[in-house]
């Protein structure tokens, strides 16, 4: 579906992006710049591992292909044969980007390598996903996003602050990998301007998630030697979670001294007001757990609707729990047109997931909704023989 007469040109309009990647971590960062005004050119076999699982109407058509596909043209080429090849390496020199995430042995086989591409197009910005480190020891494992949370500290995080090694609910490092390589491929863009030179960019998941985590987590071993464990205090405690109100559940969150005397009252607890812990200039650490179980304890004298005038009132840190099968109705979520509907030429209605930010001068915008399997094929072939 073409919608480009009704959006403005994004910020990265006249950059062309070849999407040589599968699964989520690469095809997530191409939709991203293609949502800033990318022209994206998937180049896909039907063996793509976002195009596998459940359908509604066209074979391919899944959930997370619709999710992480839009803005994008669809070609499709088997790059095992000559013919399927030569014409990806013609699109590749037509590029300002390429995303991959193919292992290096059969990249250098298929002549795809940074090496080989970067001497018929050196203004390439090539941008390489992988699960570790290509000068480690882990270089040619396979990766996948619960290893990568393992690897990177993220299970014994949840092991140590709820008691069980479990992986977060969600792709986190495919998607923390995403983004780092949009803002990475952003940043060499604007070094090719300035020196006319593209270059390779490798981006590890491990390493990425690794980083991430430890912003905070890292704490006492900031410093050498350390003045305390890793680990960041108030995310490590077993009461750091949502709370039941009255009628649901809520993350109410007291952060300093003066929240907690406020939640307390409105709590109808004037004696835990009072109480020393919430009434010096911070929060130790030692009573965090224990002022947590006290949350938990008193959130159920309201209704969520009461907190959220509470809190609102007295600047305390409060959301209502978003329920995901609930989440279209809520209405944060529909004023914001953070999961409209729209007519997918193919499939019919489909929920569109908003892009979150906003640019004053040069909107991000859905031009196209996610193609079937080499649906561009043909198109996108003509004009690179228009080129020659």
């Amino acid at each position: 579906m073409d919608m480009t007469a009704k959006n403005a040109a994004g910020p990265l309009d006249g950059v062309r992006v070849i999407d040589l990647s599968t699964v989520v971590m690469g095809p997530y960062a191409a939709q991203i710049l293609g949502d800033l005004g990318a022209d994206v050119i998937k180049i896909e076999s039907p063996a793509d591992g976002v195009r596998v699982g459940p359908y509604r109407t066209t074979p391919g058509m899944t959930p997370l292909a619709l999710n992480v596909n839009r803005n994008k043209r669809s070609v499709t080429l088997d790059l095992k044969q000559d013919d399927g090849r030569e014409r990806a390496l013609e699109l590749i020199d037509t590029a300002d980007v390429l995303i991959t995430n193919m292992r290096p042995g059969a990249l250098a086989r298929l002549g795809l390598d940074h090496e080989q591409i970067a001497a018929r197009n050196p203004r390439l910005v090539y941008a390489h996903g992988q699960g570790f480190r290509s000068d480690s020891d882990r270089a040619g494992n396979a990766a996948y996003d619960e290893t990568v949370q393992a690897a990177s500290g993220l299970v014994d995080m949840a092991n140590r602050a709820v008691g069980s090694p479990a992986y977060l609910p969600t792709i986190i490092a495919d998607k923390v990998s995403a983004l780092t390589i949009v803002y990475s491929v952003l940043a060499a863009l604007v070094h090719r301007d300035k020196a006319g030179t593209g270059q390779y960019i490798e981006i590890p998941m491990t390493d990425t998630l690794l980083a991430f985590n430890l912003v905070e987590h890292l704490a006492g071993h900031s410093f050498e030697p350390p003045i305390g464990p890793t680990g960041f205090p108030l995310s490590m405690t077993r009461g750091h979670r949502a709370v039941p109100t009255r009628d649901g559940l809520a993350c109410v969150m007291p952060y300093n001294p003066r929240n907690f005397r406020d939640f307390f009252a409105a709590a109808g607890r004037p004696d835990l007001a009072e109480d020393p812990r919430v009434n010096g200039d911070t929060i130790h650490d030692a009573d965090i757990d224990p002022l947590t179980e006290l949350i938990e304890e008193c959130a159920p004298s309201l209704t969520t609707a009461e907190w959220e005038r509470v809190c609102a009132k007295h600047s305390i840190p409060m959301a209502a729990v978003l329920e995901l099968d609930r989440a279209a109705e809520d209405p944060y979520v529909r004023d914001g047109h953070l999961l409209d509907v729209v007519d997918h030429p193919s499939e019919g209605a489909t929920r569109s997931i908003g892009i979150p930010v906003r640019f004053a001068a040069t909107p991000a915008s859905v031009r196209r909704l996610a193609p079937l399997p080499g649906e561009h094929t043909d198109e996108v072939l003509r004009e690179l023989a228009d080129r020659s």
